[in-house]
Protein backbone atom coordinates (compact mmCIF):
# COMPACT_ATOMS: atom_id res chain seq x y z
CA UNK A 1 0.00 0.00 0.00
CA UNK A 2 1.25 3.40 -0.72
CA UNK A 3 1.04 5.33 2.62
CA UNK A 4 0.87 9.37 2.10
CA UNK A 5 -0.40 10.91 5.47
CA UNK A 6 0.41 14.75 4.38
CA UNK A 7 0.99 17.08 1.72
CA UNK A 8 4.21 19.35 2.02
CA UNK A 9 2.94 22.56 2.04
CA UNK A 10 4.64 26.22 3.83
CA UNK A 11 7.85 24.98 4.12
CA UNK A 12 11.14 27.59 3.04
CA UNK A 13 13.70 26.80 1.23
CA UNK A 14 16.77 28.68 2.60
CA UNK A 15 17.91 31.72 0.67
CA UNK A 16 19.78 31.05 -2.65
CA UNK A 17 20.45 32.38 -5.91
CA UNK A 18 20.82 36.26 -4.91
CA UNK A 19 23.12 39.03 -5.63
CA UNK A 20 24.81 39.51 -2.12
CA UNK A 21 26.44 42.84 -3.07
CA UNK A 22 23.50 44.66 -5.16
CA UNK A 23 20.90 43.63 -1.87
CA UNK A 24 22.99 45.31 0.67
CA UNK A 25 22.42 48.58 0.59
CA UNK A 26 24.71 49.71 3.46
CA UNK A 27 27.51 47.70 2.10
CA UNK A 28 26.73 49.93 -1.32
CA UNK A 29 26.32 53.25 0.02
CA UNK A 30 29.90 52.38 2.50
CA UNK A 31 31.56 51.76 -0.83
CA UNK A 32 30.64 54.91 -2.60
CA UNK A 33 31.27 56.99 1.14
CA UNK A 34 35.05 55.27 0.42
CA UNK A 35 35.56 56.68 -2.88
CA UNK A 36 35.98 52.53 -3.83
CA UNK A 37 33.11 52.52 -6.52
CA UNK A 38 35.96 51.76 -9.23
CA UNK A 39 35.57 47.95 -7.53
CA UNK A 40 31.40 47.92 -6.88
CA UNK A 41 31.56 46.14 -10.38
CA UNK A 42 33.91 43.74 -9.43
CA UNK A 43 32.28 43.19 -5.97
CA UNK A 44 28.83 43.09 -7.33
CA UNK A 45 29.77 40.32 -10.26
CA UNK A 46 31.71 38.36 -6.87
CA UNK A 47 28.40 38.60 -5.03
CA UNK A 48 26.07 36.96 -7.79
CA UNK A 49 28.94 34.39 -7.82
CA UNK A 50 28.76 33.77 -4.03
CA UNK A 51 25.20 33.69 -3.90
CA UNK A 52 24.72 30.84 -6.28
CA UNK A 53 23.17 27.55 -4.98
CA UNK A 54 26.28 25.68 -6.27
CA UNK A 55 28.56 27.94 -3.98
CA UNK A 56 26.48 27.47 -0.68
CA UNK A 57 26.81 23.51 -1.78
CA UNK A 58 30.75 23.92 -1.80
CA UNK A 59 30.44 25.57 1.69
CA UNK A 60 27.95 22.93 2.74
CA UNK A 61 30.69 20.12 1.78
CA UNK A 62 34.35 21.98 2.77
CA UNK A 63 32.15 21.73 6.26
CA UNK A 64 31.06 18.52 6.21
CA UNK A 65 34.38 16.61 4.85
CA UNK A 66 36.74 17.97 6.89
CA UNK A 67 40.52 17.85 6.55
CA UNK A 68 42.04 14.60 7.36
CA UNK A 69 45.51 14.43 8.90
CA UNK A 70 48.06 12.14 6.50
CA UNK A 71 51.17 12.02 8.75
CA UNK A 72 53.25 9.14 6.72
CA UNK A 73 53.27 8.07 2.93
CA UNK A 74 52.79 4.67 1.73
CA UNK A 75 56.57 3.98 2.21
CA UNK A 76 56.30 5.42 6.22
CA UNK A 77 58.27 8.99 5.38
CA UNK A 78 57.25 11.81 7.48
CA UNK A 79 54.72 13.95 5.05
CA UNK A 80 52.51 15.95 7.73
CA UNK A 81 50.14 16.43 5.06
CA UNK A 82 46.55 17.66 5.38
CA UNK A 83 44.41 16.43 2.99
CA UNK A 84 40.99 18.63 2.03
CA UNK A 85 37.79 18.23 0.48
CA UNK A 86 37.88 19.55 -3.01
CA UNK A 87 35.09 21.94 -2.13
CA UNK A 88 37.74 24.05 0.18
CA UNK A 89 40.28 24.54 -2.72
CA UNK A 90 37.41 25.47 -4.81
CA UNK A 91 36.30 28.32 -2.52
CA UNK A 92 39.77 29.73 -1.31
CA UNK A 93 40.57 29.78 -5.57
CA UNK A 94 37.25 32.01 -5.76
CA UNK A 95 38.84 34.43 -2.92
CA UNK A 96 42.12 34.64 -4.56
CA UNK A 97 40.96 34.84 -7.90
CA UNK A 98 39.46 38.40 -6.58
CA UNK A 99 42.73 39.75 -5.66
CA UNK A 100 41.84 40.36 -2.00
CA UNK A 101 44.07 38.90 -0.48
CA UNK A 102 46.56 42.19 -1.39
CA UNK A 103 44.02 44.33 -2.99
CA UNK A 104 44.70 46.95 0.00
CA UNK A 105 48.27 46.84 -0.69
CA UNK A 106 48.63 47.00 -4.63
CA UNK A 107 45.89 49.70 -5.15
CA UNK A 108 47.78 52.27 -3.25
CA UNK A 109 47.24 55.12 -5.24
CA UNK A 110 43.54 54.40 -5.35
CA UNK A 111 41.21 55.75 -2.56
CA UNK A 112 39.18 53.10 -1.04
CA UNK A 113 41.58 50.66 -1.52
CA UNK A 114 40.87 49.16 2.38
CA UNK A 115 37.20 49.53 2.04
CA UNK A 116 37.31 47.77 -1.27
CA UNK A 117 38.91 44.55 0.99
CA UNK A 118 36.82 44.53 3.47
CA UNK A 119 33.67 44.74 1.10
CA UNK A 120 35.29 41.49 -0.75
CA UNK A 121 36.27 39.84 2.34
CA UNK A 122 32.46 40.52 3.34
CA UNK A 123 30.80 38.99 1.16
CA UNK A 124 32.76 35.72 1.21
CA UNK A 125 32.39 35.19 4.66
CA UNK A 126 28.74 35.15 4.79
CA UNK A 127 28.88 31.88 2.95
CA UNK A 128 32.13 30.29 4.25
CA UNK A 129 34.14 31.60 7.21
CA UNK A 130 36.89 28.77 7.28
CA UNK A 131 39.12 29.93 4.31
CA UNK A 132 39.18 33.45 5.75
CA UNK A 133 41.83 32.15 8.03
CA UNK A 134 44.64 31.41 6.06
CA UNK A 135 43.74 34.96 3.80
CA UNK A 136 43.37 36.47 6.73
CA UNK A 137 46.86 35.45 8.38
CA UNK A 138 48.38 35.97 4.64
CA UNK A 139 46.85 39.37 4.24
CA UNK A 140 48.61 40.12 7.25
CA UNK A 141 51.73 38.72 6.64
CA UNK A 142 52.06 41.58 4.03
CA UNK A 143 52.88 44.50 5.72
CA UNK A 144 55.25 42.77 8.21
CA UNK A 145 57.30 41.14 5.65
CA UNK A 146 57.76 44.40 3.92
CA UNK A 147 59.54 45.55 6.55
CA UNK A 148 62.30 42.91 6.11
CA UNK A 149 63.06 43.78 2.14
CA UNK A 150 65.48 40.69 0.67
CA UNK A 151 62.83 38.31 2.24
CA UNK A 152 60.11 40.32 0.60
CA UNK A 153 61.44 40.41 -2.61
CA UNK A 154 61.26 36.97 -2.89
CA UNK A 155 57.72 36.52 -1.75
CA UNK A 156 55.88 39.49 -3.09
CA UNK A 157 54.74 38.11 -6.39
CA UNK A 158 53.67 35.12 -4.96
CA UNK A 159 51.69 37.05 -2.21
CA UNK A 160 50.29 39.07 -4.16
CA UNK A 161 49.29 36.15 -7.23
CA UNK A 162 45.72 35.78 -7.71
CA UNK A 163 45.95 32.46 -9.21
CA UNK A 164 45.74 29.77 -6.77
CA UNK A 165 48.39 27.16 -6.02
CA UNK A 166 47.67 24.14 -3.65
CA UNK A 167 50.32 22.21 -4.79
CA UNK A 168 52.70 21.12 -1.39
CA UNK A 169 55.90 22.66 -2.79
CA UNK A 170 58.95 24.63 -1.70
CA UNK A 171 58.25 28.14 -1.99
CA UNK A 172 60.38 28.61 -5.20
CA UNK A 173 58.41 26.64 -7.08
CA UNK A 174 54.71 27.88 -6.18
CA UNK A 175 52.76 30.55 -8.04
CA UNK A 176 51.32 31.97 -5.25
CA UNK A 177 51.14 31.41 -1.15
CA UNK A 178 49.65 31.65 2.06
CA UNK A 179 51.05 32.79 5.19
CA UNK A 180 49.84 31.18 8.78
CA UNK A 181 51.37 32.15 11.94
CA UNK A 182 51.89 30.25 15.39
CA UNK A 183 51.83 31.86 19.07
CA UNK A 184 50.05 30.14 21.26
CA UNK A 185 51.28 27.46 23.41
CA UNK A 186 49.61 24.85 26.14
CA UNK A 187 51.58 26.37 29.22
CA UNK A 188 50.19 30.43 28.28
CA UNK A 189 47.95 31.09 26.00
CA UNK A 190 47.42 34.92 25.42
CA UNK A 191 50.14 34.99 27.73
CA UNK A 192 53.02 34.98 24.91
CA UNK A 193 55.61 35.48 27.12
CA UNK A 194 55.74 32.15 29.06
CA UNK A 195 56.40 30.27 25.42
CA UNK A 196 59.41 28.19 26.00
CA UNK A 197 59.73 27.61 22.19
CA UNK A 198 63.72 27.98 21.71
CA UNK A 199 65.78 29.50 19.16
CA UNK A 200 69.27 29.16 17.98
CA UNK A 201 71.38 30.93 15.52
CA UNK A 202 73.35 29.21 13.18
CA UNK A 203 76.23 31.10 12.54
CA UNK A 204 76.20 34.84 14.01
CA UNK A 205 72.63 34.92 13.89
CA UNK A 206 70.56 38.27 14.38
CA UNK A 207 67.47 40.14 12.12
CA UNK A 208 68.07 38.00 8.83
CA UNK A 209 69.85 35.12 9.91
CA UNK A 210 69.12 31.77 10.34
CA UNK A 211 67.80 30.02 13.05
CA UNK A 212 66.95 26.39 14.12
CA UNK A 213 63.51 26.62 16.37
CA UNK A 214 62.67 23.90 19.14
CA UNK A 215 59.63 23.58 21.11
CA UNK A 216 55.91 23.06 20.50
CA UNK A 217 52.56 25.19 19.57
CA UNK A 218 49.12 24.18 20.93
CA UNK A 219 47.53 26.10 18.15
CA UNK A 220 48.99 26.56 14.99
CA UNK A 221 46.06 27.63 12.20
CA UNK A 222 46.52 26.33 8.62
CA UNK A 223 49.69 23.85 9.07
CA UNK A 224 49.24 23.62 5.17
CA UNK A 225 50.26 27.27 5.18
CA UNK A 226 53.59 27.39 2.74
CA UNK A 227 55.21 29.05 5.54
CA UNK A 228 54.54 30.67 9.64
CA UNK A 229 55.34 33.69 11.72
CA UNK A 230 56.79 32.18 14.61
CA UNK A 231 57.20 33.57 17.99
CA UNK A 232 60.30 31.78 19.91
CA UNK A 233 62.58 32.40 22.50
CA UNK A 234 66.48 33.60 20.80
CA UNK A 235 69.05 34.25 23.44
CA UNK A 236 67.99 38.04 23.66
CA UNK A 237 64.73 37.25 24.26
CA UNK A 238 61.49 36.64 22.43
CA UNK A 239 61.73 37.20 18.70
CA UNK A 240 59.69 36.77 15.26
CA UNK A 241 60.95 33.97 12.56
CA UNK A 242 59.81 33.16 8.63
CA UNK A 243 59.73 29.50 9.10
CA UNK A 244 58.77 27.68 5.74
CA UNK A 245 57.21 24.06 5.30
CA UNK A 246 59.94 23.33 3.54
CA UNK A 247 63.82 24.51 3.71
CA UNK A 248 65.77 26.27 1.25
CA UNK A 249 67.75 23.30 -0.10
CA UNK A 250 63.70 21.26 -1.04
CA UNK A 251 64.00 18.96 1.92
CA UNK A 252 61.13 18.96 4.11
CA UNK A 253 61.04 21.05 7.29
CA UNK A 254 60.57 18.96 10.52
CA UNK A 255 57.33 20.94 11.92
CA UNK A 256 55.71 18.03 12.62
CA UNK A 257 51.39 18.19 13.04
CA UNK A 258 50.90 15.84 15.88
CA UNK A 259 46.78 16.10 15.57
CA UNK A 260 44.24 18.45 14.17
CA UNK A 261 41.70 20.24 16.76
CA UNK A 262 38.64 18.87 16.79
CA UNK A 263 36.34 22.23 17.07
CA UNK A 264 32.99 23.58 17.74
CA UNK A 265 32.89 25.18 14.18
CA UNK A 266 35.28 26.68 11.45
CA UNK A 267 34.88 22.71 10.55
CA UNK A 268 36.46 23.36 6.67
CA UNK A 269 39.93 24.83 8.35
CA UNK A 270 42.18 22.91 9.63
CA UNK A 271 43.69 23.40 13.12
CA UNK A 272 46.69 21.92 14.39
CA UNK A 273 49.45 21.12 17.39
CA UNK A 274 52.92 20.65 16.25
CA UNK A 275 56.44 19.99 16.99
CA UNK A 276 59.64 21.97 15.80
CA UNK A 277 62.30 19.66 15.67
CA UNK A 278 65.27 22.02 14.84
CA UNK A 279 62.99 23.69 11.87
CA UNK A 280 65.04 25.60 9.84
CA UNK A 281 63.65 29.67 10.16
CA UNK A 282 64.79 33.22 9.60
CA UNK A 283 64.41 36.10 12.12
CA UNK A 284 62.93 38.95 11.11
CA UNK A 285 62.55 42.13 12.85
CA UNK A 286 65.11 43.02 15.76
CA UNK A 287 66.01 40.33 17.92
CA UNK A 288 63.79 40.70 21.30
CA UNK A 289 61.48 42.24 19.42
CA UNK A 290 59.36 39.23 18.26
CA UNK A 291 56.27 39.92 19.93
CA UNK A 292 55.32 44.12 19.16
CA UNK A 293 56.26 42.73 15.30
CA UNK A 294 53.79 39.84 15.47
CA UNK A 295 50.91 41.93 17.04
CA UNK A 296 51.42 44.53 14.00
CA UNK A 297 50.66 41.18 11.99
CA UNK A 298 47.59 40.64 14.80
CA UNK A 299 46.14 44.49 14.21
CA UNK A 300 45.26 43.91 10.58
CA UNK A 301 43.63 39.98 11.68
CA UNK A 302 42.04 41.67 14.43
CA UNK A 303 40.11 44.12 11.84
CA UNK A 304 39.49 41.03 9.78
CA UNK A 305 37.58 39.39 12.88
CA UNK A 306 35.40 42.04 13.09
CA UNK A 307 34.53 41.87 9.34
CA UNK A 308 34.06 37.99 9.83
CA UNK A 309 31.77 38.45 12.30
CA UNK A 310 29.94 41.18 10.71
CA UNK A 311 29.82 38.79 7.63
CA UNK A 312 27.94 36.12 9.85
CA UNK A 313 25.26 38.31 11.23
CA UNK A 314 24.81 39.30 7.72
CA UNK A 315 24.24 35.99 6.30
CA UNK A 316 22.18 34.93 9.41
CA UNK A 317 19.87 38.23 9.21
CA UNK A 318 18.80 37.61 5.42
CA UNK A 319 18.13 33.96 6.17
CA UNK A 320 15.81 34.75 8.92
CA UNK A 321 14.18 37.86 6.54
CA UNK A 322 13.61 35.58 3.78
CA UNK A 323 12.27 32.57 5.84
CA UNK A 324 10.00 35.44 7.59
CA UNK A 325 8.33 36.51 4.53
CA UNK A 326 7.60 33.11 3.20
CA UNK A 327 6.72 31.30 6.58
CA UNK A 328 2.86 31.65 7.01
CA UNK A 329 1.92 31.68 10.31
CA UNK A 330 -1.63 32.10 11.81
CA UNK A 331 -3.01 33.09 8.43
CA UNK A 332 -0.49 35.84 7.59
CA UNK A 333 3.37 35.73 6.92
CA UNK A 334 5.73 35.84 9.95
CA UNK A 335 7.23 39.06 8.62
CA UNK A 336 3.38 40.77 9.27
CA UNK A 337 3.57 39.27 12.94
CA UNK A 338 3.98 42.88 15.10
CA UNK A 339 6.47 41.06 18.22
CA UNK A 340 8.92 39.29 14.47
CA UNK A 341 8.63 42.54 13.42
CA UNK A 342 10.08 44.22 16.32
CA UNK A 343 12.37 41.40 16.55
CA UNK A 344 13.69 41.13 12.74
CA UNK A 345 13.60 45.00 12.36
CA UNK A 346 16.55 44.79 15.83
CA UNK A 347 18.52 42.47 13.44
CA UNK A 348 18.64 44.98 10.98
CA UNK A 349 19.94 47.39 12.97
CA UNK A 350 22.75 45.40 14.59
CA UNK A 351 23.91 44.23 11.28
CA UNK A 352 23.45 47.84 9.80
CA UNK A 353 25.87 48.94 12.77
CA UNK A 354 28.34 46.56 12.79
CA UNK A 355 28.38 47.29 9.09
CA UNK A 356 29.19 50.94 9.40
CA UNK A 357 31.78 50.26 11.99
CA UNK A 358 33.62 48.37 9.93
CA UNK A 359 33.35 50.09 6.78
CA UNK A 360 35.01 52.78 9.18
CA UNK A 361 38.29 51.04 10.56
CA UNK A 362 39.04 49.89 7.03
CA UNK A 363 39.31 53.59 6.09
CA UNK A 364 41.34 54.39 9.33
CA UNK A 365 43.70 51.37 8.45
CA UNK A 366 43.82 53.25 4.69
CA UNK A 367 45.00 56.53 6.14
CA UNK A 368 46.46 56.77 9.47
CA UNK A 369 47.25 60.14 8.81
CA UNK A 370 46.06 61.83 12.19
CA UNK A 371 45.59 61.66 15.82
CA UNK A 372 41.71 60.56 14.93
CA UNK A 373 43.12 57.97 12.39
CA UNK A 374 45.13 56.66 14.70
CA UNK A 375 42.72 56.40 17.61
CA UNK A 376 40.14 55.10 15.30
CA UNK A 377 42.93 52.18 14.07
CA UNK A 378 44.66 51.46 17.20
CA UNK A 379 41.79 52.26 20.24
CA UNK A 380 38.76 51.46 17.87
CA UNK A 381 39.68 47.71 16.81
CA UNK A 382 40.08 45.98 19.35
CA UNK A 383 36.75 47.54 21.22
CA UNK A 384 35.21 46.34 18.21
CA UNK A 385 36.69 42.63 18.14
CA UNK A 386 35.28 42.75 21.37
CA UNK A 387 32.14 44.01 21.01
CA UNK A 388 31.24 42.68 17.51
CA UNK A 389 32.44 39.26 17.72
CA UNK A 390 30.30 38.90 20.77
CA UNK A 391 27.27 40.52 19.00
CA UNK A 392 27.73 38.03 16.25
CA UNK A 393 27.10 35.00 18.72
CA UNK A 394 23.46 36.57 19.99
CA UNK A 395 22.46 37.17 16.54
CA UNK A 396 22.90 33.86 14.99
CA UNK A 397 21.52 32.38 18.01
CA UNK A 398 17.91 34.64 17.44
CA UNK A 399 18.08 34.42 14.02
CA UNK A 400 18.08 30.49 14.13
CA UNK A 401 15.16 30.43 16.48
CA UNK A 402 13.39 32.35 14.09
CA UNK A 403 12.92 29.49 11.72
CA UNK A 404 12.57 27.32 14.78
CA UNK A 405 13.52 23.38 14.55
CA UNK A 406 14.22 24.53 10.78
CA UNK A 407 17.55 26.65 11.97
CA UNK A 408 19.00 24.23 14.04
CA UNK A 409 19.31 21.42 12.26
CA UNK A 410 22.64 20.60 10.42
CA UNK A 411 21.61 20.32 6.85
CA UNK A 412 20.80 24.09 7.54
CA UNK A 413 22.76 27.21 6.95
CA UNK A 414 22.34 28.82 10.65
CA UNK A 415 23.43 26.15 12.48
CA UNK A 416 26.75 26.66 10.83
CA UNK A 417 26.56 30.16 11.41
CA UNK A 418 26.01 29.80 14.22
CA UNK A 419 28.68 27.21 15.65
CA UNK A 420 30.98 29.18 13.25
CA UNK A 421 30.55 32.95 15.57
CA UNK A 422 32.28 32.22 18.63
CA UNK A 423 35.48 31.66 17.05
CA UNK A 424 36.38 35.29 16.32
CA UNK A 425 35.78 36.04 20.00
CA UNK A 426 38.47 33.48 20.94
CA UNK A 427 41.15 33.99 17.94
CA UNK A 428 43.31 36.82 17.86
CA UNK A 429 42.52 37.57 21.74
CA UNK A 430 39.74 36.87 24.22
CA UNK A 431 37.18 39.69 25.40
CA UNK A 432 39.28 40.24 27.78
CA UNK A 433 42.22 41.01 25.79
CA UNK A 434 41.07 42.85 23.74
CA UNK A 435 39.41 45.43 26.24
CA UNK A 436 42.98 45.74 28.07
CA UNK A 437 44.40 46.30 24.82
CA UNK A 438 41.69 49.40 24.52
CA UNK A 439 42.87 50.32 27.74
CA UNK A 440 45.90 50.09 27.03
CA UNK A 441 46.33 52.02 23.76
CA UNK A 442 44.81 54.83 25.66
CA UNK A 443 46.72 54.98 27.73
CA UNK A 444 49.99 55.56 25.03
CA UNK A 445 48.02 57.31 22.82
CA UNK A 446 46.04 59.82 24.75
CA UNK A 447 45.80 62.32 22.74
CA UNK A 448 44.40 60.59 19.73
CA UNK A 449 41.72 59.39 22.14
CA UNK A 450 41.33 62.99 23.35
CA UNK A 451 41.01 63.90 19.65
CA UNK A 452 38.61 61.33 19.23
CA UNK A 453 36.67 62.41 21.67
CA UNK A 454 36.33 66.07 20.93
CA UNK A 455 35.45 65.13 17.19
CA UNK A 456 32.62 62.74 18.74
CA UNK A 457 31.24 65.97 20.57
CA UNK A 458 31.09 67.83 17.20
CA UNK A 459 29.06 65.40 15.61
CA UNK A 460 26.60 64.28 18.78
CA UNK A 461 25.83 68.07 18.98
CA UNK A 462 22.11 68.21 18.97
CA UNK A 463 21.32 64.89 20.46
CA UNK A 464 21.87 64.42 24.65
CA UNK A 465 22.03 60.99 24.85
CA UNK A 466 24.76 61.00 22.84
CA UNK A 467 26.93 64.04 24.16
CA UNK A 468 26.23 62.40 27.62
CA UNK A 469 28.04 59.23 26.20
CA UNK A 470 30.97 61.15 25.66
CA UNK A 471 31.37 62.89 28.47
CA UNK A 472 30.77 59.62 30.82
CA UNK A 473 34.28 58.06 28.77
CA UNK A 474 35.98 61.22 29.62
CA UNK A 475 35.35 61.11 32.87
CA UNK A 476 35.92 57.39 32.94
CA UNK A 477 39.64 58.02 31.84
CA UNK A 478 39.84 59.81 35.41
CA UNK A 479 39.58 56.76 37.16
CA UNK A 480 42.50 55.23 39.25
CA UNK A 481 43.72 51.99 36.69
CA UNK A 482 42.47 49.16 38.54
CA UNK A 483 39.14 50.17 38.81
CA UNK A 484 39.38 51.23 35.53
CA UNK A 485 40.78 47.94 34.19
CA UNK A 486 37.67 46.67 35.94
CA UNK A 487 35.15 48.55 34.02
CA UNK A 488 37.45 47.27 30.81
CA UNK A 489 34.09 45.76 29.26
CA UNK A 490 32.11 48.10 29.98
CA UNK A 491 34.73 50.96 28.75
CA UNK A 492 34.87 49.14 25.64
CA UNK A 493 31.04 48.56 24.72
CA UNK A 494 30.34 51.95 25.74
CA UNK A 495 32.68 53.30 23.50
CA UNK A 496 31.59 51.22 20.37
CA UNK A 497 28.19 51.54 20.81
CA UNK A 498 29.10 55.34 20.44
CA UNK A 499 30.74 54.87 17.30
CA UNK A 500 28.22 53.16 15.88
CA UNK A 501 25.06 55.53 16.98
CA UNK A 502 27.43 58.70 15.35
CA UNK A 503 28.08 56.37 11.91
CA UNK A 504 24.66 55.91 11.55
CA UNK A 505 23.90 59.42 12.18
CA UNK A 506 25.80 60.93 9.67
CA UNK A 507 25.57 57.94 7.26
CA UNK A 508 22.34 55.97 7.51
CA UNK A 509 18.62 57.04 7.08
CA UNK A 510 17.43 59.29 10.11
CA UNK A 511 15.10 56.41 10.74
CA UNK A 512 17.96 53.73 11.49
CA UNK A 513 20.04 56.65 13.51
CA UNK A 514 16.92 57.26 16.00
CA UNK A 515 15.75 53.45 16.35
CA UNK A 516 19.34 52.70 17.41
CA UNK A 517 19.89 55.61 19.23
CA UNK A 518 16.81 55.05 21.62
CA UNK A 519 17.22 51.16 21.42
CA UNK A 520 20.81 51.17 22.36
CA UNK A 521 20.91 54.35 24.76
CA UNK A 522 17.67 54.93 26.79
CA UNK A 523 17.32 53.55 30.25
CA UNK A 524 15.24 50.85 30.40
CA UNK A 525 16.42 49.40 26.44
CA UNK A 526 17.48 45.41 27.12
CA UNK A 527 20.16 43.62 25.59
CA UNK A 528 17.78 41.20 24.32
CA UNK A 529 17.14 41.41 20.40
CA UNK A 530 13.27 42.66 20.26
CA UNK A 531 13.31 44.51 23.11
CA UNK A 532 13.85 47.89 21.35
CA UNK A 533 11.10 50.28 21.38
CA UNK A 534 11.05 51.39 18.21
CA UNK A 535 7.59 52.95 16.61
CA UNK A 536 5.42 50.76 13.21
CA UNK A 537 7.08 53.58 10.93
CA UNK A 538 10.92 52.69 11.87
CA UNK A 539 10.48 49.14 12.00
CA UNK A 540 9.04 49.32 8.36
CA UNK A 541 12.13 51.33 7.10
CA UNK A 542 14.58 49.03 8.80
CA UNK A 543 13.04 46.07 7.23
CA UNK A 544 12.33 47.62 4.02
CA UNK A 545 16.47 48.54 3.90
CA UNK A 546 17.91 45.35 5.35
CA UNK A 547 17.27 43.09 2.52
CA UNK A 548 16.45 44.59 -1.04
CA UNK A 549 15.48 40.84 -2.36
Amino acid sequence: MNWQTHTLSNQVDELRDYALFDTDAALVEGLQRAGADWHADALSSYGRVLGKSETYQLAEQANRYTPELKTFDARGRRIDQVDFHPAWHELLALYRGQGLVSLSFEEAARPGRWTAFAAGMYLHGQIEAGTMCPATMTQASIPVLQKEPALYATLRDKLHSSRYDARDLPVAQKHSIWLGMGMTEKQGGSDVRSNTTTATPVGAGGRGGEYLLRGHKWFFSAPMCDAHLVVARSPSGHSCFYVPRWRPDGTKNPVQIQRLKNKLGNKSNSSSEVEFLDAWGVMMGEEGRGIPTIIEMAGYTRLNCVIGSAAIMRQALVQALHWARLRVVFGKPLIEQPLMRTVLADLALENEAATALMLRLAQAFERDDSPVERAWKRILTPAAKFWVCKRAVELTGEAMEVLGGNGYVEEGTLARLYREAPVNSIWEGSGNVMCLDVLRAAAREPEALLALFDDWQQQAHGELRLLAAVQALRQDLALPPDLLEMRGRRFAQDLVLLAQALLLRQHAPPSVADAFIASRFDLGAGRVYGTALMERAEVEAMLQRAYAG
